[in-house]
Order: C-alpha cells, then structure tokens, then sequence
C-alpha cells in the first residue's frame, strides 16, 4: 500500500518542484509562470504528471495527468506576480493594468494627486545707496555743515526707510566739488558727513549701526568745471547695508 501511496506522490512532487521553480514570487511579476496564467500550469502540470505516471501503466498515466494538471493550476495560482509591474502583487491590485510610471498605493490603484501649491517667497533685502546733492536742494549753508531745511526733510524721509530688523549698518560719505584746497574740502566732506548720520540718528536710525566718512573732492561724478557738474560733486551718500 505504502508503494502505491509513493507512486501516487511521485508524480505531484515531481510536478510540483518544476513549477515551484517556475513560478517562483516576483516582486517584479517577471516569473515564467504565475497567478495569471495559471491554466497553461495546469497544461504542463497534466503534461508532466501524465508522462511520469504512463512509466507505470496506462492507467497511471492517466491518474497522474489529472493530478498534475491539478498540482500545477494551484501552485500558479497561489503565487503573486505583478503583471502591470506596479509593485503590488496581483492578488492584493484591486486596479489591474495600471499604467507603466503611474504612482500607485497600496492596493495597486492610482495615488491621489493634488496641485501643487506655489509658496510665495518675500524677495531677499537688498543694499542700496541713497544718494543726496546739491543739484537737487541744496543740502548745507555755504562753506558749513549745517543742514538746510530742504536737507532735513529730504532726510526725514530717508529715516523712514532706515528702520527694520534687516538693517545691517548705514555708512554716510560726504563729498564736495573742488573750490577750495584740497586739504580743507577733505575736512568739509568729514563734518558734513557727521551733520547727516547726527541727523538720522535723531530720526531714530540707532547710532550703533551709523559710521561716517569723508571723501573731500577725490570722488567727483561730474566736471567741476561748470556750476552744474560741481553742485552734483557736492552730494552725500547713505550706503545702507542690508
């Protein structure tokens, strides 16, 4: 009894470790044989197990094509492939035939998408100079440092922009034309330098961020060879630093 039980198994075992090996999991779905084809398992499965059992006897051959086509259909039936190659086996893609690159979730269908939402950026502080002349207002009474009205105000208004945590430090440049030597323009330009920062500083810009420098005539940016070009040399420059 115990040899016909074996002769029995022999052919399912058989069967069975060939397409084992055949159908082997993939997470890819690259498996020859899997759940999705699992009739043409059980062609081979019955092909096999008829051919192993026709050894024994007629009837053999035909018990053991039933149990090999039987054998065959479950194992590729129980095996997971992913036929759509989305990443999820078969037996768990509720959307089958998913399109190739499409996001997926866990049950094989598409992922959700939403509109990507544009986040405002505030513009980056930038540095600046301000630059204030006579062309304009004249901006100090004659060979003085002393502000004009028009200067004040012109300053008042500058204050208002010199305020903010992005404020680094602002650095007043005085400068002058050529009349006068060159020696006394460079302490003019100095003073009146130090006029302006004392001005914004009562504006309210701190005095710990305000410095000074003078420049005398050495800076010109026009000819100071006509009333126009030096009343546009005889300037002051806020250098503010962001």
């Amino acid at each position: 009894m115990s040899n016909r039980i074996l002769r029995v198994a022999a052919p399912l075992l058989l069967v069975s470790s060939i397409l084992s090996g055949c159908a082997s999991t993939s997470s890819s779905g690259d498996a020859v044989l899997n759940q999705g084809n699992w009739p043409l398992c059980s062609l081979i499965g019955g092909l096999a197990g008829g051919g192993l059992g026709s050894i024994e006897s007629s009837a053999w051959a035909a018990g053991g094509a039933a149990l090999g086509a039987i054998a065959g259909g479950l194992i590729c039936y129980a095996q997971d492939g992913d036929e759509d190659s989305d990443g999820v086996f078969d037996r768990r893609d509720t959307c089958p035939n998913t399109p190739s690159g499409k996001a997926v979730g866990h049950n094989g269908c598409p992922a959700p998408s939403y509109p990507q939402v544009a986040q405002s950026v505030p513009p980056a502080a930038q540095d600046e100079v301000i630059v204030l002349s006579d062309q304009g207002e004249v901006l100090f009474a004659f060979d003085s440092a002393e502000l004009t009205p028009a200067a004040q105000s012109a300053l008042a208004e500058v204050a208002g922009r010199l305020s903010g945590a992005s404020m680094v430090s602002v650095k007043v440049v005085g400068h002058t034309d050529n009349v006068g030597s060159e020696h006394y323009n460079q302490g003019l330009s100095e003073r009146r330098a130090k006029s302006v920062a004392g001005y914004l500083a009562s504006q309210g810009v701190p005095r710990d961020k305000l410095s000074t420098e003078g420049s005398g005539e050495s800076q010109p940016v026009a000819d100071n060879g006509s009333e126009e070009g030096r009343a546009k040399n005889r300037r002051v420059e806020i250098h503010v630093d962001r």
